[in-house]
């Protein structure tokens, strides 16, 4: 059974033209001209790119005495609907876990569930020598970057130490480490003098998390993989001064370091939190928003390849939880903001934001947006060229997009579980038509194909293979 992508126009991360995309199975299997299959999808007028990757994703994962909200069904399906077809989600180490463990908690999690493909990172957060000994494994597992948190004292974030002895393996065994770059004893003192002042509204949350603490745990981080020889991926990066240090490091030469911002952090800053009453509740993640100068630092990131990568770091939870069957939500922090579950939705957007606000105004190209949304993520995270490509022998995961398809973003009838958007009521130009995986049809217009269980697990190579 053969299906024929017709009469659009095929964008990858260098080339744009005109050709027919043939498919034969779960693979494409010819680009050209003229090309006829079983079935046709009419894609006049519109861009064929490959499916977006996001690799900063947590769905369903226990967070601040609550979960996420979006399960990997949910997930999967908002993901799809936005232009997304493979996702990378983070699994959390519990104190005491191997990392085998760890992965059959969160494969647990994804079974019977999942309608995209997906992979996992190891958030590695208890590090004794027996996990040290186990990281090799990771390349057995097929997960093959780990994570580590700089912050959220005395519960994810680990010591210096710890992150040293992880590059060291990493470095040893082609393994890519990743850091949430944050001074998370620093924080900590500001959290704590903070809350004795009897500062306790959303807006504090950005305020004792200040930028300049983001970016010394950024130039720390980068510096210490320098000397171990890892490679390193700074997640989430937010700012100008961490910017800085990510360039510095490639005007040294050190070319194994790589770093994401998020769709998010281009568009709003840090006065969202002092929204009125408990509205800036919606806004409250780590890092938290920043100044609008550093919303100009991150273009200019991105636009000359300081940046590689742009996720969601995807991480829902409830507006108003706790009712309706809901789990707890933001609503958690009523009474302090050290409590607001730390997190927003975003995988359905991205995509569309990007083109609207990227693309059709110029502060990127449409060949930079596949990079940066689904090509580079495949080639840094171990599932290139089989993902994030337009090529024979790649997995037909294929955006048909509308580049003057026109959407309104509003959180009911938005497909993530939860009760608010951070773009509610944009108008944005541009979204997918057709999404398929793997061959299969997703998501046409408005109307939901895919199928529960249908998304696979990648089993990722070592970084640089």
């Amino acid at each position: 059974m053969t299906t024929v992508i017709k009469g659009g126009t095929v964008v990858t991360a260098s080339d744009t033209f005109p050709a027919d995309v043939l498919i034969e199975g779960e693979q494409i299997v010819a680009v050209g001209k003229a090309l006829s299959g079983d079935t046709t999808i009419d894609a006049s007028g519109a861009y064929v790119i490959p499916g977006g990757i996001d690799v900063h994703t947590h769905l369903d994962m226990p967070f601040g005495g609550t979960t996420s909200s979006d399960d990997f069904f949910t997930g999967h399906r908002a993901a799809a609907f936005g232009g997304t077809t493979m996702h990378i989600d983070f699994a959390i180490q519990p104190k005491g876990a191997t990392l085998r463990e760890t992965l059959n908690i969160w494969h647990a999690k994804a079974r019977g569930k999942a309608a995209i493909d997906y992979g996992f990172h190891v958030a590695i957060t208890d590090l004794p020598d027996s996990v040290l000994a186990e990281m090799p494994r990771c390349v057995e597992y097929g997960a093959t970057s780990m994570k580590l948190f700089l912050a959220y004292k005395g519960a994810l974030q680990v010591d210096d130490t710890t992150l040293f002895r992880a590059m060291q393996q990493a470095a040893a065994h082609d393994l890519l480490i990743m850091v949430h770059a944050e001074n998370g004893d620093a924080i900590d003192i500001l959290i704590k003098e903070a809350l004795a002042a009897g500062h306790l509204t959303p807006k504090y949350h950005a305020l004792t998390r200040p930028a300049g603490l983001e970016a010394e745990a950024t130039g720390r981080a980068i510096r210490l993989a320098e000397v171990a020889g890892a490679n390193l991926y700074v997640v989430h990066l937010t700012n100008a001064g961490a910017l800085e240090q990510v360039r510095l490091a490639h005007a040294r030469g050190s070319t194994n370091i790589y770093a994401e911002t998020c769709t998010q952090y281009f568009f709003f800053t840090k006065d969202d939190l002092a929204r009125e009453g408990f509205e800036g509740a919606k806004w409250v993640c780590s890092p938290p928003f920043r100044e609008v100068s550093d919303q100009v630092a991150l273009w200019q990131g991105v636009a000359d390849t300081s940046l590689q990568v742009i996720s969601t770091d995807h991480c829902p939870f409830w507006f108003e939880g706790g009712v309706q069957g809901r789990s707890p939500g933001k609503e958690l922090g009523q009474g302090s903001f050290a409590a607001i579950p730390n997190g927003c939705p975003g995988i359905e957007e991205r995509l569309m934001v990007l083109y609207t606000h990227g693309v059709r105004v110029g502060k990127i190209s449409l060949n930079r947006w596949v990079e940066l949304c689904c090509t580079n993520p495949a080639k840094l995270f171990g599932c290139y060229p089989q993902k994030g490509l337009i090529a024979p022998g790649a997995d037909a995961d294929i955006v048909v997009w509308g580049p003057e398809t026109t959407r309104t973003i509003s959180a009911a009838t938005n497909h993530q579980r939860t009760d608010y958007s951070l773009y509610e009521g944009w108008q944005l130009i541009g979204a997918p038509r057709t999404v398929l995986s793997r061959g299969r049809v997703l998501v046409e217009g408005d109307t939901w194909a895919g199928e529960q269980g249908a998304g696979r697990f990648v089993h990722r190579r070592p970084f640089g293979k």
